[in-house]
């Protein structure tokens, strides 16, 4: 990797994700030697991938160079690579341009989608867990409106404008409600010459309410924002197939449907090599103690989304979220500068500080600490904390200023297919 030789302890971190900038930065100014590797050579602001998804966004907005993170700290490096395997014994990470040792190695691989092994559904469905994969969703959207348009067939034409979302979380009710957004007030006047009032989004929940982790308070008021859009909700639905025509569920309810976007669940995103016995969690995620060590390893941490530390308030881990990720990145860059100097570790705690999602225009629900309030409040809110944790000056800029006009205009001015999704419609020609 061409990582020159120093007298300072080696810390390689493996993921540029909220955990992984969070500890670089903590560490910047330390006397250690920092390698960062990640497949892509930008941060994802992944909250925001729903409107890339919808066109309310560009992707450059919501991305920021690694490198422009690390510049001007001492003793840190950036390789764009795939991490392949973990040789704990020997202390060394081989990767897709080589190989490396280590003397600490950190663990922030993220999360990606689960299929819960439904091959069939991993194949036709849609994920959302990436820039790419939000590109490919914003051009199956806008694809089938063009189709649509080449068809007079009532059924197949539905079809084409059937969306299903699988995942009542904040992922799913946040896409279902920038669907219905563009429904009422865009797809007419893209296309005036097709009836986009037989549009449908349908939001399919396999629990028996919106939002799970949220208070009821928010999760009916998000169910009313979504059904005043327009979106049907389907609660206590578990979809067990979908063969790129028709969602099939537990029960008699079926959707034909060219779009189904899977939201129903993440897993870790593990490398091999970090097995054995007690190691691995549900979920794909990695079992960590208080101080954020692999169980069996202490050499080696892991951060955010992939580490399962079980405690009394939370026995399956943290949420899945930013803000764990952020807040373990920031405790292990002191916790490992201890470690160096041979001072006791400090646990983590986690402080949780609530909450939030949007469902649209003026609508959105949140839970912090003990508050709970919905509407245009919880909007202007919800707006301000993604804004504030946007990294860069030009994206916050950018984001807020594009928020502002469409806002005005009522419009998403991104609504471009960029790189084709090229979807087999052969099948809903009958």
């Amino acid at each position: 990797m061409n990582i020159p030789l120093s007298s300072y302890p080696r810390i390689v971190i493996i993921g540029g994700g909220f955990g992984g900038v969070s500890l670089a930065k903590k560490l910047s100014k330390q006397e250690v030697q920092v390698v960062l590797i990640d497949k892509n050579n930008y941060h994802t602001f992944q909250p925001l991938l729903y409107q890339v998804s919808t066109g309310g966004l560009e992707p450059d907005s919501i991305a920021y160079p690694l490198r422009k993170v690390l510049i001007g700290y001492d003793n840190f490096y950036f390789r764009l690579a795939e991490v392949e395997h973990i040789d704990a014994a020997s202390k060394k990470l081989n990767t897709s341009i080589g190989d490396i040792t280590y003397d600490y190695l950190v663990v922030a691989t993220g999360s990606e989608t689960n299929f819960f092994g439904n091959a069939e559904i991993e194949k036709h469905a849609v994920a959302m867990k990436s820039i790419p994969q939000s590109l490919n969703l914003r051009s199956l959207i806008l694809e089938n409106f063009e189709q649509a348009l080449l068809t007079d067939v009532y059924h197949e034409r539905d079809a084409l404008m059937n969306f299903v979302i699988v995942g009542g979380g904040p992922t799913g009710v946040e896409l279902a409600g920038a669907l219905a957004e563009i429904k009422k007030g865009i797809l007419p006047k893209d296309y005036p010459d097709l009836d986009t009032r037989r549009a449908q989004i349908n939001l399919v929940q396999g629990g028996d309410c919106l939002l799970p982790g949220f208070s009821p308070q928010a999760s009916k008021k998000a169910e009313d924002f979504l059904e005043k859009l327009g979106v049907q909700v389907w609660k206590g639905v578990r979809v067990t197939g979908y063969n790129g025509k028709t969602v099939s569920t537990l029960t008699d309810l079926k959707f034909d449907s060219a779009a189904v976007v899977w939201a129903a669940g993440v897993k870790g995103a593990g490398i091999k090599g970090l097995d054995g016995e007690g190691v691995i969690a549900g979920g794909n995620r990695v079992n960590v103690n208080e101080f954020n060590q692999v169980i069996g390893h202490p050499e080696i941490f892991a951060i955010g989304d992939i580490a399962c530390m079980a405690t009394e308030d939370n026995p399956r881990g943290h949420p899945m979220v930013a803000q764990p990720a952020i807040q373990q990145g920031k405790l292990l860059g002191e916790n490992l500068v201890r470690l160096i100097d041979n001072k006791p570790l400090k646990p983590f705690v986690y402080n949780d500080k609530g909450s939030m999602a949007t469902i649209g225009r003026n609508k959105a629900v949140c839970d912090i600490k003990k508050f709970r309030f919905q509407g245009v409040f919880a909007w202007f809110v919800w707006m301000f904390v993604h804004l504030f944790f946007l990294i860069g000056f030009r994206n916050r800029m950018v984001v807020f200023i594009n928020w502002v006009y469409n806002y005005i205009r009522f419009d998403r001015e991104a609504r471009l297919i960029i790189r084709p999704y090229n979807r087999d419609y052969s099948q809903f020609k009958d």
